[in-house]
C-alpha cells in the first residue's frame, strides 16, 4: 500500500497523496483490510 501512495505521489506531485503515505508508514496497526478505503484523501491540510 505504501508503495503505491509513493509512486502515485511521485507522479502526480499531489502533497495529499504524501501526507496519506506518511500516515500509513505510522500507524503499524494497519492492515490491508483497515485500508481498503483509500478514495478518501486527508482534507486537513492547513499550512
Amino acid at each position: 500500500m505504501i508503495d503505491l501512495t509513493w509512486k502515485i505521489f511521485s507522479q502526480t506531485g499531489n502533497i495529499e497523496t504524501y501526507l496519506l503515505m506518511k500516515e500509513l508508514e505510522n500507524d503499524p496497526d494497519m492492515t490491508e483490510n483497515e485500508s481498503s478505503d483509500t478514495n478518501e484523501l486527508p482534507v486537513d491540510t492547513k499550512m
